[in-house]
């Protein structure tokens, strides 16, 4: 089994899909309700749906990166405005918090090893 993908609402496409190409997103689906886009690495995708009833997202997505310092300092030369800039966390992740353009709360973060192997690791199955 795998993730396929996380759908975002959105109030406003254009808005929205050229913050995501200014993080760095190839945007490979492009309608006027729907986007999709293809990260970087890792053949991992994520889109964006127009909602037209107001919407209060408790979503958080996460996207990894092992440069994060120079990513954030890259994305704030653009005009990106970050709510925390990169943190060590008490869960050994590193993590920087921005908001997209319709509210939803994104994490930049880099955790390493950290991320599938934490020292709580457990591994439970039914």
């Amino acid at each position: 089994m795998n993730l396929n993908q996380v759908t975002l609402p959105v109030s406003d496409m254009d808005m929205a899909t050229q913050f995501y190409r200014t993080l760095g997103f190839t945007q490979i689906v492009d309608t006027p309700h729907y986007a999709r886009f293809e990260c970087p690495q890792g053949g991992a995708t994520f889109s964006l749906a127009v909602e037209s009833a107001e919407f209060n997202s408790g979503a958080v997505i996460y996207f990894e990166h092992e440069a994060l310092d120079e990513w954030v300092a890259r994305l704030q030369a653009k005009g990106i405005e970050f709510e925390q800039l990169p943190t060590d966390q008490r869960y050994l992740w590193r993590e920087a918090i921005l908001h997209d353009p319709s509210g939803n709360k994104i994490k930049l973060y880099w955790a390493g090893e950290n991320r599938l192997n934490p020292p709580w690791r457990v591994e439970r199955r039914d």
